[in-house]
């Protein structure tokens, strides 16, 4: 069948907007209260969860503080306000592993009803005293093992993007989408200055047509998200602002075709032009990002998304809405390249 990518392409975007929609993210600790707790002396946290089941457990809670992988602090009772809601009472040792005055702890709550979830440097303890070479052993008591699991199919549940972790199967496809259509756009562009083939030219205009698109699509998505875990729509993040500038570099390429009447000299001009571009692309948006602090992950030592940050549940929808955008994208770029084709038979019929 002729046109079975383009079947495919619809089915890949309607699956990853269905799927991507309608599985839940795991259960999750959203927050804890207070931020602070005294060395030596006993206190309370309040935590709060995201999708969780506290009040259905067949089996009791376990809720530890931990320094690190051989360092846990167990908590020493632990009462069930509601489905969401904890409170779990710390004996916090008078010392603390390392040499540093104030050391952060991440929370690990673990429940038959949810499995185990953590909230990264939820706690923050400062320890004053000077004999550091001393060091509690209830620190080793009660480790964190024999971890529940649910089996049930979830997304990652992260407590900074909540919700929004969904936005990856948007905001990440169109770029990946975009390099595939604009690196093929350059290289129509190069076969169209070897053979002056107008239909080159054309192809080669479609192809950058969507993948400025894209691009846009891309940085929208993009500054929504940041509004919601940076705080602000547009933070100029060395990423954000290298991207703006690749796509500012494209639209001028538009600027630059409208700019000739003389329609072989608007071709070769303009796909030399859509050469150089995309050659910007790998220092604007992979090269020069990496070289400063950046609040993107995979740029300024900010690691990507890997682990438990994208599982294989996020990847069975990632995967599939890179080549639906991809094939989508081709789609619209041929139906371009013939309106194109069209324009150039009425011109010369007139």
């Amino acid at each position: 069948m002729k046109n079975w990518w383009k079947i495919l392409g619809v089915i890949l975007l309607l699956y990853s907007f269905t799927v991507g929609m309608l599985i839940p993210l795991k259960p999750g600790v959203y927050s804890a209260s207070p931020f602070t707790l005294e060395a030596g002396k006993k206190g309370e946290v309040t935590i709060y969860g995201y999708n969780t089941n506290y009040t259905k457990v067949k089996t009791p809670i376990r809720v530890w503080l931990t320094q690190d992988d051989a360092n846990a602090l167990a908590a020493e009772s632990i009462k069930v306000v509601s489905d969401n809601q904890l409170i779990a009472t710390f004996s916090m040792p008078t010392y603390y592993p390392g040499n540093s005055e104030a050391t952060s702890l991440s929370l690990w709550v673990d429940s038959d009803a949810d499995g185990a979830a953590t909230l990264p440097d939820a706690i923050s303890v400062t320890d004053n005293h000077p004999a550091k070479d001393v060091v509690d052993n209830v620190w080793t008591q009660q480790p964190v093992d024999n971890l529940s699991y649910t089996g049930k199919m979830t997304f990652p549940y992260r407590a900074m993007l909540g919700e929004t972790v969904r936005n990856t199967y948007y905001h990440v496809p169109f770029w990946f989408a975009m390099m595939l259509i604009l690196l093929s756009s350059m290289i129509f562009s190069w076969r169209y200055l070897q053979t002056l083939d107008i239909r080159h030219d054309h192809t080669a205009v479609a192809l950058t047509q969507v993948g400025v698109l894209y691009g846009i699509l891309g940085l929208i998505t993009g500054s929504i998200w940041a509004r919601y875990t940076w705080g602000d729509w547009w933070n100029f993040d060395i990423k954000q602002n290298m991207s703006a500038i690749a796509m500012l570099i494209y639209l001028a390429f538009f600027v630059l075709r409208s700019s000739f009447d003389d329609e072989e000299k608007k071709a070769r001009i303009s796909n030399v032009y859509n050469i150089f571009a995309f050659s910007t692309l790998i220092p604007l948006l992979f090269v020069i990002p990496r070289l400063y602090d950046s609040l993107h992950p995979g740029n300024g030592g900010n690691p990507g998304f890997g682990g438990d940050d994208l599982d294989s549940t996020m990847r069975m929808v990632l995967y599939p809405a890179v080549f639906g955008w991809l094939f989508l994208g081709l789609w619209m770029a041929q139906l371009l390249k013939r309106m194109a084709a069209l324009r150039d038979k009425l011109y010369f019929e007139e």
